[in-house]
């Protein structure tokens, strides 16, 4: 099995084939859109309804209370394709986590080894000191993806999704792969322009992969009304084109987990949270108005752009996640728009474990088993840039300091 697909050799080319393809798939494509767009406008609506009410947008639950959660909360997450799960893990915990990884990376002169490098998203890593440290291995890393607290999170998230349709079962919800991933620690005084609104796992590819035009079939037949942002059917046979931004896995969700306390206004993660917004994001690059070859600014090797140009009618949904403390979880759907806000003076560190959901299919555990062998060699996983610092660091985990789920979430028993 292979992670990646062959990319075309003239994508202006092959973007304007796929437009003519699928326009003739969808038919009426000015009224499949214009169903979709009312939609969005009644969903935006809501959120700022609620927003003007003061009520949490983001669905918050209790991780204690997890077993018990109810059928007005699940809906809340079906609606909003997120959620904030405070005390995942104890507070003492998480800082302790994260003093841990201060130490790690001072034992093993991260400062005075790091080297920019630019790896695709939205202009790279900041040169000088980064926010995002590209580092894999460390125990805290180790210990929070394969905690039991973790797994009954991922398994209660993966849940949400049909894992069973199209007369086939495209992944175990109950079963965990490994996608490792980064940290972000960005310190107190820090200014950082954010992220600007996109998506992740796929680009161009949501129309020019098979693959992808599978998973969104019914937007492509011009019957957006029967698009389920929450049916798992053929994402798991998405393989991207090469790039630096690529996912080689099937994210349920994507997440972190807190390190350190943070309120709304301090450069956090937002979100448009609407899931069903990807099948407006896909017939609007298919209208009249958009030029041939182009698909509303999206681009091979990078995060789908979300942009007032193209999508004005989503943004004003952006809304930030609620305060979290050390050891809350943040959880969004995978094809969720999201943005970082910018902040300027940051107050107080904000640090984060990026630790998404990653159920067992074949085509996670092939990349699982891949992020296994990198885990044995300190490398970084295939997904990311070679910068390989871990290599030769002091501290760095075993297999033997891993439990029975971490090593089998990477393909080592």
């Amino acid at each position: 099995m292979t992670s990646t697909t062959a990319a075309p050799t003239d994508f202006p080319a092959a973007i304007r084939a796929a437009k003519a393809e699928l326009r003739a798939r969808v038919g009426d494509v000015a009224g499949a859109f214009a169903q979709v767009s009312a939609q969005m406008r009644t969903e935006v609506a809501a959120v700022l309804a609620q927003r003007e009410r003061g009520e949490e947008v983001w669905p918050v639950l209790e991780f204690a209370e997890l077993a018990e959660v109810g059928e007005q909360q699940r809906a809340a997450i079906r609606r909003r394709g997120c959620a904030v799960i405070r005390g995942t893990f104890p507070r003492e915990r998480a800082e302790s986590w994260d003093a841990e990884l201060v130490d790690y990376l001072a034992r093993n002169d991260f400062e005075g080894s790091y080297r920019y490098l630019d790896d695709g998203v939205f202009g790279g890593l900041a040169a000088g000191k980064p926010s995002i440290f590209p580092i894999y291995w460390s125990g805290p890393q180790m210990e929070a993806r394969s905690d039991p607290n973790m797994a009954a999170v991922r398994g209660f998230l993966n849940g949400f999704w049909q894992h069973e349709s199209e007369g086939r079962v495209w992944f175990d919800p109950a079963r965990d792969t490994a996608y490792p991933d980064r940290v972000r620690r960005r310190a107190p005084g820090a200014n950082s322009a954010g992220l600007s609104p996109h998506t992740d796992s796929g680009s161009v590819e949501r129309w020019l992969l098979p693959a992808y035009q599978q998973v969104f079939r019914h937007v492509f037949a011009g019957e957006p009304a029967r698009y389920d942002p929450w049916d798992g059917a053929y994402r798991t046979e998405v393989h991207e084109y090469s790039s630096t931004v690529m996912c080689s896995a099937f994210r349920t969700f994507q997440g972190w987990t807190a390190l350190s306390d943070m309120a709304p206004t301090e450069g956090v993660l937002q979100v448009v949270p609407i899931p069903s917004a990807m099948a407006y994001l896909l017939l609007r690059a298919l209208q009249d108005d958009v030029p041939e070859d182009d698909l509303c600014g999206a681009v091979n090797g990078q995060a789908l752009p979300i942009s007032e140009q193209w999508h004005a009618e989503l943004l004003p949904a952006l809304t930030p996640i609620p305060a979290v403390a050390p050891g809350d979880t943040v959880w969004w759907h995978g094809d969720l728009i999201h943005s970082v806000g910018a902040v300027t003076g940051q107050r107080g560190w904000a640090n984060v474990m990026y630790i998404p959901a990653s159920p067992h299919c074949p085509k996670n555990a092939e990349y699982a088993a891949r992020c296994g062998e990198a885990f044995l060699a300190g490398a970084s996983p295939a997904d990311f840039a070679p910068e390989d610092y871990e290599t030769t660091w002091t501290g760095r985990p075993t297999p033997a300091d891993l439990n029975p789920l971490g090593r089998n979430q990477l393909g080592l028993d």
